[in-house]
């Protein structure tokens, strides 16, 4: 405890981090106010049953993911997710077009643009989704008729519904800016910062509910709920590990003399992550695991019907098996996307560089694709088993809202998050010559490939 409190005296001493801390703090105040503020025409006093539409599934995801905006019909309703979307897409991207593989190797500028592309899209990701979320918000007000007040139980004009998906454009791209705003200035990934906060307001709603829902005369009492409490840390410690897990493969370089000075000569390692990937196999998993939810809608056939309410069910064994699998896969396919052997090896020639016991060149490639063959085996069933997780607890009566921080994307984003803050604050502290927040003085964060949120 005394050594928490003079790291927090020293942070406080370190003017610009200081300034940081204070600015991050400030702006996610304005996006947490923001997320209260109802699209104008709503009554916030009728909202029930979109908050019970919200409380599990997609839906529920997406609630979470906004901190609770969707669900109160907020002018952030959308959140930062159309944005998510955006980059998600323009990375793809970039891994099969010439044109945007250019734009990444023309450092600060290609940046710049394709900064710019994401920005442009992510306007029209939110103009086709605002429309959606309209439509499914005047249905599920249709039973109260003075839900929309202003137009007193008739439907709603065309101006409200121009208006509407207006401001939640707006709302998106003001939620986008106070990202980048956070990056800039701030301390830590300003878009990933404002998904986690997102994220941890729920965790206190969804903890007393489940507190009450135990302490009921059929729920099993305190032990049950500190038994789940001891399990979500041990997932938690898990997801660490799936984070920060590393296998450093030894580089030495060799000696060069360029006029009196000496280049070369040492020893490096070269840290290839267990999950490489990130969150974005459970990201591309999902996506196409939500399929047969919108082909239920238009099934015409009993069976087609029944097949598809089978792999609906999130907490069924067939749609967690095949999620799994899919996720398996999806971390084998982005690795050998984003992570190119052949271009390591070569790097590694040009300078000098060669791992012990291999020869350079082609040898030196097969030997890190199989190494990352074997280690991205594990680091995939790690994650498989984390996005699967809540259903798993879900099975022993873990109300939905808490079992959703179990695992999964939120769970590893959290994770990830809050180390990467960790890391950039010690960073901070060991500049200025301070200790740092570990008696170690390292803290790694997401320093590999994975999703930039």
């Amino acid at each position: 405890m005394k050594r928490f409190i003079q790291t927090i005296k020293n942070i406080y001493k370190i003017e610009e981090l200081r300034k940081r801390i204070l600015y991050t703090i400030g702006i996610i105040l304005i996006y947490r106010f923001g997320s209260y503020v109802v699209l104008p025409g709503v009554d916030p006093n009728q909202l029930a049953s979109l908050k019970n539409q919200t409380s599990s599934g997609i839906l529920g995801l997406l609630n979470m993911f906004s901190g609770g905006a969707f669900s109160h019909a907020s002018v952030f309703a959308l959140g930062i997710m159309p944005y998510i979307s955006a980059s998600i897409v323009v990375q793809l991207l970039g891994m099969a077009i010439p044109y945007f593989q250019k734009l990444q190797k023309e450092g600060e500028s290609g940046r710049k643009k394709i900064n710019q592309i994401t920005r442009w899209l992510t306007v029209a990701i939110t103009g086709f989704q605002a429309p959606g979320y309209l439509a499914n918000l005047t249905h599920q007000l249709a039973s109260s008729p003075t839900a929309i007040y202003p137009f007193n139980g008739t439907p709603p004009t065309m101006f409200f519904y121009i208006s509407s998906v207006i401001i939640l454009v707006a709302g998106t791209l003001f939620v986008m800016w106070m990202g980048e705003k956070i990056t800039d200035k701030g301390i830590g990934n300003g878009i990933s910062m404002l998904i986690m906060i997102g994220i941890i307001a729920r965790l206190p709603f969804a903890l007393f509910g489940e507190f009450v829902s135990r302490m009921e005369e059929q729920g099993g009492g305190l032990v049950i709920f500190l038994v789940e409490l001891v399990v979500l840390v041990l997932v938690i410690l898990v997801s660490i590990l799936l984070v920060q897990g590393t296998r450093k493969i030894p580089v030495q370089y060799a000696k060069r003399i360029v006029g009196n000075k000496q280049y070369g000569g040492v020893r490096q390692y070269i840290p290839l992550k267990v999950n490489a990937a990130g969150v974005m196999p459970i990201i591309f998993a999902q996506a196409i695991m939500f399929i047969p939810i919108t082909l239920a809608g238009f099934a015409a056939s009993e069976a087609l019907s029944g097949f598809v309410s089978v792999l609906s069910d999130f907490n069924g064994f067939w749609y967690n098996f095949i999620f799994g699998v899919m996720i398996v896969a999806f971390t084998y396919f982005y690795t050998a996307v984003t992570i190119n052997p052949n271009q390591m090896a070569e790097d590694m020639k040009k300078n000098g560089g060669f791992i012990p016991g291999i020869k350079p060149g082609k040898k030196t490639a097969e030997f890190l694709d199989e190494v990352m063959s074997r280690i991205t085996l594990p680091g995939s069933l790690f994650l498989a088993f984390v996005a699967i997780m809540p259903a798993i607890v879900r099975l022993f009566g873990v109300n939905s809202q808490f079992a959703q921080f179990y695992g999964g994307t939120s769970l590893l984003i959290l994770v990830g998050v809050v180390l990467d803050t960790l890391q950039q604050i010690e960073s901070h502290l060991l500049m200025r010559h301070y200790d740092g927040l570990t008696k170690s003085g390292r803290i790694k964060g997401r320093t590999a490939t994975g999703m930039s949120a």
